[in-house]
């Protein structure tokens, strides 16, 4: 009889794409997968591998307003209370929760219920939704060692990596291919949910600085907020620059592959497909995050010497010129990088969780 488990996501790429992967892996080993999100994961819903998606209320904390407080407590009741009766209906083996506000109903639901779970933590930094629901978890599964976890935490700690979708691992078998002189060179620009904005204000601008022989090598894909687009795409018009602009790229992971550079945030989803793609990046950081985790992101292939961060403060048009004009014209660099963020890679993440969720399940909730 086919086991299920009950996946729990936050509504952006960054959360819904490990999930996904964990999914197909799960589904190609018999397993009845259900998803709990919220409403932003429509654009994604044809895309997902459950039997069915629950959509849950939800509400993350906005400030200190008490009104703003009470509509956030009774968005996380109503969800606490919708999850519940989703988990007694299907009675799923395990439930596991990738963050994101839209986690904490359902994963708390399935402690109030008494069902394994499972908090895949994918930075190098647990978030505050998953601190609050670390210790009524069975297993934590961390996609890097976390560091100063108090000791009833690191007990529960699991490493497995941080699984990324088929798609990334189909386009993973494309070596990198080193510009050259003279020759075209293609980059990659694209900002998530919370940084599309930033690279949108500055691309443009840091493009104009360049001298001619340099901007006719460019061809640019650039990843944009739909009300960005077509300021964006006259502006690199109006720069000769050969550029196409889109909100989303449903094929991300072979733009990815086809690139010589990457300027990206660090969310954990991007750090893990550039590692296993093994592509070069300029990496900008999301400023202001309380626990700074797309910092300590950066710093995995910062080390490996697969990437140059830099944080967003420090970052204007011209040096932004600079740095790309210089990694244009060191294509031995750039190879080098390439295979450094390889390195890193853990292709098998999505097994060694799939693997996890069989041990937690079998084990009824013991640790394994």
């Amino acid at each position: 009889m086919s086991k299920t488990v009950l996946l729990t996501a936050g509504g952006t790429g960054g959360h819904l794409f490990p999930a996904q992967a964990l999914a197909s892996e799960l589904d190609r080993r018999g397993w009845i997968v259900e998803l709990a999100t919220d409403e932003r994961a429509d654009r994604y819903g044809t895309a997902f591998p459950a039997r069915k998606v629950h959509i849950i209320a939800s509400e993350t904390i906005r400030g200190r307003n008490p009104i703003s407080l009470a509509r956030t407590g009774l968005n996380l009741f109503l969800g606490t209370l919708q999850a519940r009766a989703v988990i007694k209906s299907l009675k799923p083996s395990v439930v596991a929760g990738f963050g994101g506000y839209p986690t904490f109903p359902p994963m708390y639901a399935a402690r109030l219920t008494g069902t394994p779970s499972i908090l895949h933590e994918a930075n190098g930094v647990m978030g505050r939704a998953n601190k609050m629901l670390a210790k009524g978890v069975t297993a934590i599964a961390t996609s890097i060692p976390l560091e100063n976890l108090p000791s009833d935490l690191a007990a529960k700690q699991v490493e497995t990596g941080n699984p990324v979708r088929d798609a990334v691992l189909e386009a993973a078998g494309q070596s990198y291919a080193a510009p050259v002189e003279g020759g075209e060179f293609n980059l990659l620009v694209f900002g998530g949910s919370q940084g599309a904005r930033f690279f949108s204000d500055l691309l443009p601008p840091a493009m104009e600085l360049m001298p001619n022989e340099v901007r006719s090598r460019l061809t640019v894909v650039q990843q944009c907020r739909a009300e960005d687009l077509e300021r964006v795409k006259s502006a690199y018009d109006t720069s000769g620059i050969k550029a196409e602009c889109a909100s989303f790229f449903k094929d991300m992971p072979s733009r990815i592959a086809q690139s010589h550079l990457v300027i990206c945030r660090s969310g954990a989803s991007s750090v893990s497909e550039l590692s296993v793609l093994g592509r070069p990046s300029l990496l900008v950081p999301l400023p202001g995050a309380i626990d700074q985790d797309q910092a300590a992101n950066a710093k995995v292939l910062e080390a490996a010497g697969g990437a140059w961060p830099i944080r967003q403060a420090d970052l204007d048009p011209a040096r932004l010129a600079d740095e790309i004009t210089r990694l244009m014209n060191a294509p031995d660099l750039l190879a080098r990088a390439a295979e450094n963020a390889n390195s890193v890679a853990r292709p098998d993440a999505v097994k060694r969780l799939a693997d996890l969720v069989e041990q937690v399940a079998d084990n009824q909730g013991e640790r394994p």
